[in-house]
């Protein structure tokens, strides 16, 4: 059966094209978008990662230019901003480089909001650091819509961060050191706010099933949205890379990683490829798995599915819980 498309609220880029990258242009943001579309994602939200400020005063209007051109308008649905205000704690700040990080400050968000000329859509928080209410609070009233990630905090903070206006949680169970803590950890902390819905890696390298079955059981499949993270790399060959200043590992597998660090760089998997790894493991109903890709977050943006424009038809075949792309 055809189905009304899949959402992806967290791309960092595709194909060789970075959306974060220093020699980003025009044309590359178009053609990662065509390349996108063609591989199965209906619409997105070109995610920036923790960055230099001048990187965010070139790339933020390039990006927002093609997001308003009538080709991607419904498409392109913005821009996600993960980071700059993140922990810089080892393990909790991931691939992103803390030398680039800042503590919360309402003035460089409205910087970045300016340079990308109202087409900021998502932004993720560090819950655990000073200041990240007063923040919450400011690109709520402007608009946005704030995950919490990135980040070591306690139950607390993410209950004080939902009150203040949060209402995501970035990529759960990822962000995060290897080595936690038995009770009081960010993934317990997530996993009993029921303020917060859950974004979720299933691209068979992020989470193990029994954690994907976990947050998926105690969250509901209606609190959980599925994402894929792609880097730049997602869909290039397997092989050595630079990314986010350092170099990266892309196995046959599709695991993309830190070789030094161990940690993961990102994701190489498409939304459809993270739906189908989701499938086959056979933990929702097959009304819940199109949910969790295209109603869940669509509430979270606030956008009406009517103004979602359609590409390449992508089909779901229930007996084979398989995903494909129809030919054009």
């Amino acid at each position: 059966m055809d189905i009304p498309g899949l959402i992806d609220l967290q791309v960092n880029g595709f194909k060789g094209v970075d959306f974060s990258g220093a020699h980003l242009s025009e044309q590359d943001v178009v053609r990662a978008c065509r390349e996108l579309f063609d591989a199965g994602t209906t619409a997105f939200l070109a995610t920036l990662i923790t960055s230099p400020t001048e990187i965010y005063e070139r790339n933020l209007p390039l990006i927002a230019k093609v997001a308003n051109a009538e080709e991607f308008r419904g498409r392109l649905l913005g821009i996600h901003l993960e980071g700059p205000f993140l922990s810089p704690v080892e393990g909790a700040r991931g691939a992103h480089n803390p030398k680039w990080m800042r503590p919360p400050s309402i003035e460089h968000l409205d910087r970045l909001l300016a340079w990308a000329d109202g087409t900021v859509r998502m932004l993720t928080v560090a819950a655990d650091l000073d200041g990240a209410e007063e923040l919450i609070r400011h690109a709520t009233k402007r608009g946005i819509v704030v995950a919490l990630g990135h980040h070591m905090a306690s139950d607390d903070q993410l209950k004080r961060c939902a009150a203040a206006g949060a209402k995501a949680l970035t990529h759960l169970g990822n962000g995060i050191p290897a080595l936690l803590p038995r009770h009081e950890n960010p993934i317990w902390a997530g996993l009993g706010n029921d303020d917060l819905v859950a974004t979720i890696i299933p691209d068979g390298h992020h989470l193990p099933p029994a954690l994907l079955k976990t947050i998926i059981r105690t969250k509901s499949p209606a609190g959980c949205i599925v994402i894929s993270d792609a880097s730049e790399l997602a869909g290039l060959a397997p092989g050595r890379y630079e990314s986010m200043g350092a170099e990266v590992l892309l196995d046959p597998t599709g695991r993309l990683y830190n070789p030094a660090t161990g940690y993961m760089a990102g994701s190489s998997a498409t939304l459809l490829t993270c739906m189908n790894h989701l499938a086959s493991l056979n933990l929702v109903s097959h009304r819940e798995l199109l949910s969790m890709a295209f109603d869940n977050p669509l509430r979270l943006l606030g956008i009406d599915r009517r103004q979602i424009r359609r590409g390449r038809a992508v089909s779901y075949d229930e007996r084979c819980r398989l995903f494909t792309v129809n030919n054009p």
